[in-house]
């Protein structure tokens, strides 16, 4: 059977755990920089994650879909439950970055409880991605 994973989609996903690596350290360079009341560094890591996470989401989302194409029916399953499951996640973590990564927009209390929930979320999706997902996209 065809091989859908060469080595270019193995760089893909090396790179892609690259990157969960950089989002985790900006995630918690906001946080230790909010918990200091240094908001100017905080909304700086911000911009710098948003701009990573924006990136990161779109070129994903491409290679899954065609990746999917010429997926066995089972891993189209994992890819399709991937990318379904993590919808409003993935919509939540967007519009929260767009928000309070704009210049005007306050670092309040609420954004910081917002964003410690996303980070909790993100973290689970993360490690199911690279644990679950990437594991059997890489057996495939």
């Amino acid at each position: 059977m065809f091989n859908i994973f060469d080595s270019k989609e193995k760089k893909k996903i090396r790179k892609w755990k690259k990157e969960h690596n950089a989002i985790v350290r900006l995630a918690t360079g906001i946080i230790a920089a909010y918990s200091k009341n240094d908001h100017k560094k905080a909304k700086a890591k911000l911009r710098k994650l948003n701009d990573l996470a924006v990136d990161h989401v779109m070129n994903e989302d491409l290679s899954f879909y065609h990746w999917k194409k010429s997926a066995t029916p089972e891993m189209a399953g994992h890819i399709d439950h991937f990318t379904g499951s993590f919808k409003d996640t993935k919509m939540s973590l967007m519009n929260f970055l767009s928000k309070y990564s704009k210049e005007h927009e306050a670092l309040d209390d609420q954004f910081f409880i917002d964003f410690n929930g996303l980070v909790e979320v993100l973290a689970l999706r993360i490690e199911f991605e690279e644990n679950i997902l990437y594991a059997q996209m890489e057996k495939a």
